[in-house]
């Protein structure tokens, strides 16, 4: 089975979403505004959800982070938890 390990970060409003990802662009550091940002007990830990397999979480989530190679980010990605960023680890 295919597992992937991300970081994501999670919030309210769409236009903080996209705020983020143009901080994202302009070189901030992806831990760093999870951190600032993230309304996810994992902000404490950058966003790291670490590692999980299909199945495991709500299907838009699953589909946009097994979408992505190693290093990348999504885009904005809603969820019945609010909007979210995902950074795949590996």
């Amino acid at each position: 089975m295919k597992r992937v390990t991300v970081r994501h970060i999670l919030v309210t409003h769409s236009y903080e979403a996209t705020d983020i990802l143009r901080k994202l662009d302009a070189g901030d550091s992806f831990e760093q505004l999870a951190k600032d940002f993230s309304s996810c007990p994992s902000n404490t830990d950058g966003g790291m959800l670490g590692e999980f397999g299909k199945g495991q979480m709500v299907k838009e989530f699953e589909k946009a982070a097994f979408s992505l190679f190693p290093g990348m980010v999504s885009g904005v990605v809603r969820t019945q938890f609010g909007y979210h960023i995902i950074k795949r680890e590996k």
